[in-house]
């Protein structure tokens, strides 16, 4: 999400477009939702049965129903943990696609979780293009793409990036808000310490769209539709996670419309 930003801001300056489906370079490489859904269900039958019930605990979940039964959404998390997407992942009813540095697919083990997946690898040294083109295509083809705004893990709120307001708006699609809790720690082995400790804790918000009239917005009102975002995540965590946010009454809701 840090290169969103920044690839949010080249867009306002006119410096960079991306591809729309009426041109060469996006039918070229459109998404192939058929090729990974089986690879995708696999993974997940190996998580529900082999993974979570070995490295990892989850004690509580809401708001499951909160998530789109089909079309496009983008899922918009807190990030506390290296497993939280995994565990989003693994409690979906829906396969998602998250967005992830590319780095993690170097990871020992657990990085031939995101090769086989194909989560949407993001080069954070550089704006990369190609990483928010992908995001659009999932979008067209009705998945869901999960997406941490904060750009990086932190035990309380740091100030979100505007990546998640722009690809929002620019794709008219909903946004589900998700406050993850308590996976401090994961993933750790059933017998260990960590698992006599209470596990994860997982709420999925009322989604919500950005209005119609925001969809060409300027740098400075998508950081203001950005802020109304984290204020509604906020208001799904602890006061101690809320970080920059701690303050609710700050939120307001002039550039959004329930779904």
């Amino acid at each position: 999400l840090l290169l969103i930003g920044e690839f949010t801001n080249k867009m306002q300056d006119g410096k960079m477009a991306i591809d729309q489906p009426g041109n060469q370079n996006f039918q070229k490489s459109r998404y192939d939702h058929s090729r990974l859904e089986w690879k995708r269900n696999f993974l997940r039958f190996l998580l529900k049965y082999l993974g979570f019930p070995m490295l990892a605990k989850i004690d509580q979940v809401e708001g499951l129903d909160n998530i789109p039964g089909e079309g496009p959404a983008l899922l918009m998390i807190n990030h506390i943990a290296f497993i939280d997407p995994v565990v989003i992942v693994h409690l979906a009813p829906r396969n998602i696609v998250p967005l992830a540095k590319i780095e993690v697919y170097n990871e020992p083990i657990w990085g031939i979780f995101p090769r086989i997946w194909e989560v949407i690898p993001v080069r954070r040294a550089e704006v990369d293009r190609q990483a928010i083109q992908q995001v659009q295509r999932v979008l067209k083809a009705g998945e869901i793409v999960l997406i941490a705004p904060e750009g990086t893990r932190s035990p309380a709120l740091q100030r979100g990036l505007e990546g998640v307001a722009y690809l929002a708006s620019r794709n008219d699609v909903p946004v589900v808000p998700v406050a993850i809790e308590g996976t401090d720690g994961f993933p750790s082995p059933r017998f260990s310490a960590r698992w006599k400790a209470p596990g994860a804790r997982v709420r999925f918000g009322r989604p919500f769209k950005f209005l119609p009239e925001y969809r060409r917005a300027d740098r400075e009102t998508l950081r203001r539709m950005t802020d109304e975002a984290m204020y509604i995540l906020a208001g799904l965590l602890a006061p101690e996670r809320r970080g920059v946010y701690a303050d609710l009454s700050l939120g307001s809701n002039e550039t959004i419309e329930w779904c």
